[in-house]
């Protein structure tokens, strides 16, 4: 085996030498067995080229034609406009577009312009209202009451040997009804120095409790040295519908 593989590395370079020289030989005949059977004749290549069609142009439409058009175009939109029209007279025959509606309308209106007119005003101060009021000076305190009465409206006060000397009567203003009770707290000179709202049976005027406990911080009661600084006390004002 060593021998083989040693005569083998001797001689290789002449085997592929010969192969070499085979291999061109070979190449030489069959390039002169080519040239005696002649050389290979190439067809002709013919390309056809398609002739396209020339398009003939549409003749324009005389006038004769867009005369004849204009017509039915001006009766298309006298058409359309008809029928919008029928439309609105059939919708103001709607009975909801009837007399009725139009005076809700009218009187909507007119309420909106009320509410602007009113709130346009200046709302005056509440401190600003004028209430009557039932003043004991020069009375016999033993004769002065606590209970006033104006009509059917009334007003009772409770403030431990103690008596008004200026008790405003805000049941003028009221608009509505209903008893409001109010915590008063009054100092020894017989000023009001708090009010408090208690209660407010039966009273929808959202404006009552607000004249309520205006007139109790407007009431003044006569001046005691002696007395708690401050007395609390009560006031309670019966308003009538008026």
């Amino acid at each position: 085996m060593q021998k083989l593989k040693k005569l083998y590395r001797d001689h290789i370079y002449g085997v592929m030498g010969t192969l070499i020289f085979h291999i061109l030989l070979l190449s030489s005949f069959l390039l002169a067995d080519v040239n005696l059977k002649g050389e290979v004749k190439e067809e002709p290549v013919v390309i056809e080229f398609a002739v396209e069609e020339e398009e003939i142009p549409e003749e324009p439409e005389d006038e004769k034609s867009e005369d004849e058009n204009t017509p039915a175009r001006e009766n298309q939109v006298t058409s359309s406009v008809t029928r919008s029209n029928r439309a609105v007279n059939e919708a103001a025959k709607d009975p909801f577009f009837d007399e009725d509606y139009q005076r809700e309308i009218a009187a909507a209106q007119q309420l909106v312009s009320d509410v602007n007119s009113q709130l346009s005003k200046d709302i005056p101060d509440i401190k600003q209202f004028d209430m009557p009021e039932e003043n004991t000076e020069g009375v016999d305190p033993e004769s002065i009451k606590n209970t006033v009465y104006s009509g059917e409206s009334n007003i009772h006060y409770y403030l431990e040997n103690r008596y008004h000397r200026r008790l405003p009567i805000p049941v003028y203003l009221a608009q509505g009804g209903g008893k409001i009770t109010v915590d008063i707290w009054v100092a020894p000179s017989g000023k009001v120095i708090r009010a408090e709202i208690r209660s407010r049976a039966g009273v929808e005027d959202p404006m009552l409790p607000v004249y309520a406990e205006q007139a109790a911080l407007r009431t003044v009661f006569n001046a005691d040295k002696s007395a708690p600084s401050p007395q609390k006390g009560t006031i309670t004002y019966t308003f009538v519908a008026q």
